[in-house]
């Protein structure tokens, strides 16, 4: 049906009884019951006065029906990716209340009791300002992109008419990104619900548990190349790949190696979808070893072209008006109509009076065996400007590290890119990581980067802490995975020949991301219930569960990993 996203409140009800809108957990959830829930949320924002909302809920099911039930009120909502502090006092400005997992001082609406009968739910108006989204802030600060209906509902219209008939109706989706943002939302929600494919509540965090869900039932896989190039070879994933049907990439470039592994695991090359915040859906395209193009098609309702200096150009009606898009990318058009992109024209920096193109010294980077990733950007904090460059090394770049120090190493890779701008320009600060920091959304972001320049003075020389991956975060919670470097410098004299890592070093860590996440007073007072009960050696990947009672002053922390609990304990402020 066209313009199916459209017609979905008013849809959901009618559907057969037995119909499945998802599971929360192994409870199956209809898609009356979905309706219902919708129909609560839409009488309790009613009720409020004020056109915008935030909206932050982690459980698909209940974001969908909150969501639903907002644009039914005649309500625009704001996605936030999170709800942290500075996330919150940025919206404040902007919206006339919070809805979901906000913080109590943002006053959020309390989920909505079963209510009495609302109106019949009513086909919505395309040319309704039903969102606003950010941009993820890869490249710089994020930026609110306003969306009516009509874009969202011409985008779930075309994947159903692309990819619909090889899925079939009874796929069930799963997803190990978020609906907090653009891609997670069309993918993970919007699609399936108007298309009638089941989606599962919660996202898939771990290998172990998406192989298990996997292989229950046919499904589709929703992911980010942040989870796809880092998928372990599983015995489960021979179960999987019997039930999956599809698997779709989007958030960044997958790399070839990962497109490839990703195919030959899990029996199913990635759609890769190019696109973004502001312009939806681009192109796609599959590879593998077996048909590694590289080019990509564009959407049927898409149209492209190219200036005389390759920069991308986009029409579609997934943006605001019928006009013609210029992009940052660059791209070379194909001989059978495709394209290929070629880089971005706005990583392209000023630094000395001389112009750098920070694509093509990640590229040098990433072509030398010492290194795995790179990522580079101007750092503009001190006095005079100078590029930083954060490195996830190679084996064979671990083991120069750890024979030859970091001074040498940064001596070898700057000397590797002598060939690509001249010497004056080139990296000063360098930053070895376990891995590159990825948000919920599977974003390295500009600002998760200058962080760690900020975490780790350029004088330490060696690691202070690991790179932390953000898993979930609320106003009450958050989950977290790190990989403690191997040549972390707390591990120097603890112990010489079998270092492990201390335990003060374990409860500041715990203390300095609580204070990331939570509004928590200033002064220590007491730990208690402190345990340690495993050792953390070098190069262990562990996850770091943090829960906060702003009523008790209390920060309460837990290392866990494959074989158990590593350490845990509660964290007492003084209260002003």
């Amino acid at each position: 049906m066209r313009d199916a996203l459209l017609h979905l409140a008013a849809d959901l009800g009618a559907r057969p009884a037995g119909a499945l809108a998802g599971w929360r957990g192994t409870q199956a959830v209809s898609c009356a019951a979905l309706a219902q829930r919708m129909r609560d949320w839409q009488l309790a924002l009613a009720a409020h006065a004020g056109r915008n909302f935030a909206l932050y809920l982690e459980d698909s099911l209940e974001f969908a029906a909150a969501l639903l039930g907002a644009w039914q009120a005649g309500k625009t909502i704001w996605l936030s990716a999170d709800a942290l502090p500075a996330s919150c006092g940025a919206l404040r400005a902007r919206v006339d209340g919070f809805i979901g997992l906000f913080p109590a001082d943002c006053a959020p609406l309390a989920a909505p009791a079963a209510a009495a009968d609302a109106p019949a739910p009513r086909v919505l108006d395309g040319a309704f300002e039903a969102l606003v989204v950010h941009t993820s802030g890869s490249t710089g600060a994020p930026q609110a992109i306003a969306k009516r209906l009509s874009q969202m509902a011409s985008e779930v219209d075309v994947l159903e008419a692309m990819f619909g008939a090889s899925l079939g109706g009874d796929t069930a989706v799963l997803a190990t990104v978020s609906h907090q943002h653009i891609y997670g939302l069309l993918f993970k929600v919007l699609w399936p619900l108007c298309a009638g494919r089941p989606v599962l509540a919660d996202s898939a965090l771990y290998p172990e548990e998406l192989a298990a869900l996997l292989a229950q039932r046919p499904s589709l896989l929703v992911s980010s190349p942040a989870h796809l190039k880092r998928l372990p070879e599983l015995a489960g994933w021979q179960a999987a790949r019997g039930q999956l049907r599809a698997v779709f990439s989007s958030g960044g470039p997958l790399p070839e190696e990962a497109a490839f592994a990703c195919a030959e695991l899990l029996g199913k090359a990635a759609v890769e979808v190019y696109g973004s915040s502001e312009t939806g859906g681009v192109a796609w395209r599959q590879r593998s070893r077996a048909a590694a193009d590289a080019a990509w098609t564009a959407f049927p309702n898409v149209q492209w072209r190219l200036d005389d200096e390759g920069m991308f150009a986009v029409r579609s009606p997934h943006l605001a008006d019928d006009h013609w898009l210029q992009l940052a990318d660059r791209a070379e058009a194909t001989a059978d109509g495709r394209f290929e992109l070629r880089g971005r024209a706005d990583r392209i920096v000023k630094l000395e009076e001389k112009r750098i193109s920070l694509d093509a010294l990640e590229a040098a980077l990433r072509a030398s065996p010492l290194v795995a990733e790179a990522r580079l950007l101007l750092d503009d904090s001190a006095a005079r400007a100078c590029l930083a460059a954060f490195v996830v090394l190679a084996p064979q770049g671990r083991e120069q590290l750890a024979a030859q120090g970091k001074l040498a190493l940064n001596r070898a890779l700057r000397t590797l890119l002598a060939g690509s701008a001249e010497a004056v320009v080139l990296p000063r600060r360098w930053r070895y990581l376990a891995q590159m920091p990825v948000n919920t959304q599977g974003k390295t972001t500009h600002a998760a980067l200058a962080a760690l320049l900020a975490d780790a003075p350029a004088e330490a020389g060696r690691p202070v802490e690991p790179v932390w991956r953000e898993l979930e975060c609320s106003a009450t919670s958050a989950s977290l995975t790190l990989t403690v470097p191997p040549d972390l410098l707390y591990f120097d004299g603890h112990f010489p020949g079998s270092p492990i890592l201390p335990g003060v070093v374990q409860l500041d860590w715990a203390i300095a991301r609580g204070r990331h996440y939570f509004d928590m007073p200033p002064v220590f007072r007491d730990v208690a219930m402190l345990k340690f009960q495993q050792i953390i050696a070098p190069g262990a990947t562990l996850q770091l569960e943090l829960a906060w009672d702003a009523g008790k002053s209390s920060l309460q922390f837990k290392y866990l990993s494959d074989t158990g609990q590593h350490a845990s304990g509660r964290v007492l402020f003084a209260v002003a």
